[in-house]
């Protein structure tokens, strides 16, 4: 089955101020029907980087068996790193890039490869603001979230 998960971060104010995500999940069942669940958190203090990470695992964590699934986010850091195979490259050398900088949010990243695992992730990026209507509706989710103390779970 293939599901398609769309992820959007938002960091209000200063890197350490509140910050929220949005994630809608779409799948369509053996009989042809379209289903959604929508997952927003928010008031979360950190940065932008960190929100769009945790919006992914989110997504594939609300996964309860293997799938194939599509990824589409707006970071392009995010897509990168799994696309231009930045994250197989830290991974070799201990979490380290560059000239052996420490690599940011160690555990997001692990806990990220660990809920891609059982499935076949292909991470797509969209351009934000200007991208696919769901990245959008994932924005405006994790906006929402930002702002306020949002906590939306499976709205289906």
């Amino acid at each position: 089955m293939l599901v398609r998960i769309f992820t959007d971060g938002a960091a209000r104010g200063n890197p350490e101020g509140p910050g929220g995500y949005g994630v809608i999940l779409q799948y369509v069942d053996s009989g042809g029907r379209l289903h959604e669940r929508e997952y927003a958190q928010g008031y979360v203090k950190t940065t932008n980087n960190r929100m769009e990470l945790m919006a992914a695992i989110v997504g594939l964590e609300a996964l309860n068996r293997p799938c194939e699934v599509e990824l589409y986010s707006d970071s392009r850091y995010l897509t990168d790193a799994f696309n231009q195979h930045w994250i197989d490259s830290w991974v070799k050398r201990g979490w380290k890039r560059g000239k052996n900088e420490p690599v940011k949010n160690v555990s997001l990243w692990q806990r990220l490869l660990a809920a891609a695992k059982p499935h076949q992730v292909r991470f797509i990026w969209v351009k934000g603001h200007d991208g696919h209507p769901e990245n959008e509706r994932c924005d405006r989710l994790a906006t929402q979230a930002a702002d306020g103390d949002a906590l939306i779970g499976d709205t289906m």
